[in-house]
């Protein structure tokens, strides 16, 4: 009985500390995205000073050797096109705020959630289906391949933050295509008017939240 009861004990501690493991365990993505919840909104930033929406997203990826551009309409043209239902962590999902094409940018980490810099609250975890985004969510890119996705977004068992900081991963060639088309016109103009991250667009985005 003594034996059993010891087995039954042994057996209920190994259990937990499976459970303790994996509740705790994230992804190297999920790390650098934590780290930076709470970060204050600066308007050009790139730094844990101040981002704003594709200063932060630029940041996080650089943390994995992936350079995109300082443009949210810009990044709009990396990766390639994948479908809302079919998102997954690490995609990068765009929004029309300024009524003029792209304009905000922001991380998908699962669940349902984007990671991104706010305006009124700065760094900060959003619903897909808060009422304000969803109204104008525009499409999704994918950056990571198959084996960068698998290395950095999803959970591993806990690591130097260093190591994440500084691996370079491998990312998907831009492919655009005939649906894109409207969508690189809008980038264009966005970019060359400024238009991905003006003040009046955000002003406009935070407004309509509150």
């Amino acid at each position: 009985m003594k034996r059993l009861a010891a087995t039954v004990m042994a057996l209920i501690a190994l259990l937990m500390a499976y459970t303790t493991a994996h509740a705790s365990a994230e992804s190297r993505l999920d790390a650098v995205i934590k780290g930076l919840l709470g970060t204050p909104y600066k308007y050009g930033g790139t730094t844990t000073k101040g981002f704003d929406c594709s200063g932060f997203t630029a940041y996080v990826f650089a943390k994995f050797g992936v350079e995109l551009p300082h443009n949210s309409a810009a990044m709009a043209k990396k990766g390639v096109k994948v479908a809302k239902t079919d998102l997954r962590k690490g995609d990068l999902v765009f929004f029309n705020t300024s009524g003029k094409g792209i304009s905000h940018v922001g991380i998908y980490i699962g669940d349902d959630k984007f990671a991104h810099a706010s305006t009124s609250k700065g760094v900060i975890i959003t619903e897909m289906s808060d009422k304000y985004y969803a109204k104008r969510y525009v499409t999704a890119r994918r950056i990571l391949s198959d084996s960068a996705y698998e290395k950095i977004a999803v959970a591993q068992p806990a690591q130097p933050a260093e190591q994440a900081q500084t691996e370079v991963v491998e990312v998907v060639d831009d492919a655009p295509d005939a649906e894109d088309a409207d969508l690189a016109e809008d980038a264009d103009l966005a970019e060359n008017a400024e238009l991905a991250e003006t003040a009046d667009a955000e002003a406009a985005e935070e407004a309509a939240e509150q």
